[in-house]
């Protein structure tokens, strides 16, 4: 199975939608394997958005990010990278489907309110960012 790295960002935090985000991701029978809150420093933020460095977005992307608390989890779920991503919608909300998380809850091309791993190799790294093996759960779902 593959697995996914997923970050509710500040926004989504601070507005109460961590339960319904969630949610949405469990309704579609995706596996959570891990769950931590943390209010991210600015060296976690620039590891992180590392590919992203010297670009003119990158310090207000790090100081949004760094602003408030957010919620990381790991997903797993056959071809759960591309699943999570498609019910994310686009990154800018106001090109996102209505029924996507950003279509729903995004505010602008910034405050979109989550973050997922484009690829497998990329939520690897993320993955490993943020979470220790140890952290991850192993466990069968149960649908009776």
């Amino acid at each position: 199975m593959e697995r996914t790295f997923v970050m509710i960002k500040p926004d989504g935090v601070g507005r109460g939608l961590v339960g319904l985000i969630l949610q949405r991701f469990e309704q579609r029978g995706i596996k959570l394997v891990a769950l931590k809150m943390q209010q991210l420093t600015r060296a976690m933020a620039e590891k992180h958005y590392a590919e992203h460095v010297g670009k003119p977005f990158f310090e207000e992307l790090v100081g949004f990010v760094t602003s408030g608390p957010t919620v990381q989890m790991v997903l797993e779920g056959k071809d759960v990278v591309a699943q999570v991503r498609k019910m994310n919608g686009a990154t800018n909300c106001l090109n996102a489907e209505v029924g996507s998380i950003r279509g729903d809850f995004g505010l602008s091309n910034q405050k979109n309110i989550i973050h997922a791993s484009d690829a497998p190799e990329t939520a690897e790294r993320e993955i490993a960012l943020y979470f220790a093996p140890e952290e991850l759960v192993d466990y069968t779902l149960r649908f009776e």
